[in-house]
């Protein structure tokens, strides 16, 4: 079944309103959007959820003796994502795993049952408390978690690598450096051969670089490459954040796409040029073929993140 990908301009739109969102009460909205949750069987016992505005693409895993759930969507989104997930199978869901700390794939977990045990990197879990908002947005007004008193905060960290469970229902927890983040997550179904990416991967689009969450300009492509050479023999799937189901050799792609992007700024920087006149003149090179065109505040801020990394 093919899904209708989703820009990543849209992925900043969804999270820029929900931080705007009580600011803006007073002012009269629109009828707010039914929250439907789109449902892709991936594999017998694997599921795709989205939604339009519902945030991060959810894997839902089946296993013997419960459901993994990774990420878990925009705020008000962890009811409906919960009752999509009771159409599909009957078995309580165990394990959540938050790819990164980011609310259209954290907010959701507050929904949930306090049973469910919440899987992070290290960082994400400190991120989490926080809360901040990414590079080249307002800054948070809210936090979710703090608002629920800590429920959907992480009880289980790791900083390398974690397996849960064993067997055909085995999952592989990896961490490969910042990106996206600093605790951007990939989480492996080895015996689906089947790999989720969060963030890091949203995408054939220019990734949000978020820096106040200890993401990385400079470290991504190399991020990418090392995840793209551990997983290659083993997977043949990847969902990726935003968009559509991809392949191993669309994330060495992207980790291309990635190093040409900071091989840019540094020849910009070195140049002489500043942060404003880097983004006004890069353009997405010709041969990266259906790559999204940012949204001008999106370049801009990611200039400026790698353009301060680089020394």
């Amino acid at each position: 079944m093919k899904r209708r990908a989703v820009l990543v301009t849209l992925v900043g739109v969804g999270m820029l309103t929900a931080v705007l969102a009580p600011m803006v009460g007073a002012v009269q909205q629109p009828p707010a959007q039914p929250r439907v949750v789109t449902v892709e069987k991936l594999k017998d016992n694997l599921y795709v959820m989205g939604g339009m505005g519902g945030g991060g693409n959810t894997a839902v895993f089946i296993g013997a003796a419960g459901v993994t759930v990774v990420d878990t969507k925009n705020p008000g989104w962890g009811q409906p994502l919960l009752e999509a997930i009771r159409k599909v199978t009957d078995k309580p869901v165990a394990t959540i795993v938050n790819t990164h700390t980011h609310g259209d794939h954290v907010s959701g977990n507050v929904d949930f049952p306090a049973s469910v045990e919440v899987v992070t990197h290290a960082n994400t879990a400190a991120n989490m408390q926080k809360m901040a908002a990414p590079s080249g947005f307002p800054p948070a007004t809210t936090n979710i978690i703090k608002e629920h008193g800590g429920h959907g905060l992480p009880r289980r960290t790791f900083t390398d690598r974690l397996t849960l469970g064993g067997g055909a229902d085995q999952i592989d927890l990896y961490y490969f450096g910042r990106g996206h983040t600093n605790g951007d997550a990939w989480v492996v179904f080895p015996a689906l051969r089947v790999m989720h990416a969060g963030d890091i991967f949203s995408g054939k689009n220019v990734p949000l670089l978020d820096g106040v969450n200890g993401g990385s300009g400079v470290a991504i492509g190399d991020t990418l490459a090392k995840a793209h050479a551990a997983t290659v023999k083993s997977v043949d799937q990847i969902i990726t954040g935003h968009s559509t189901v991809m392949a191993p050799a669309d994330l060495l792609q992207y980790a291309e796409f990635n190093k040409e992007f900071l091989a840019a700024v540094q020849a910009g920087k070195k140049a002489g040029q500043t942060v404003e006149q880097i983004a006004a003149s890069w353009k997405i090179p010709a041969r990266y073929t259906g790559y999204a065109e940012p949204a001008a505040m999106r370049l801009l801020s990611n200039v400026r993140v790698t353009y301060d990394e680089i020394r």
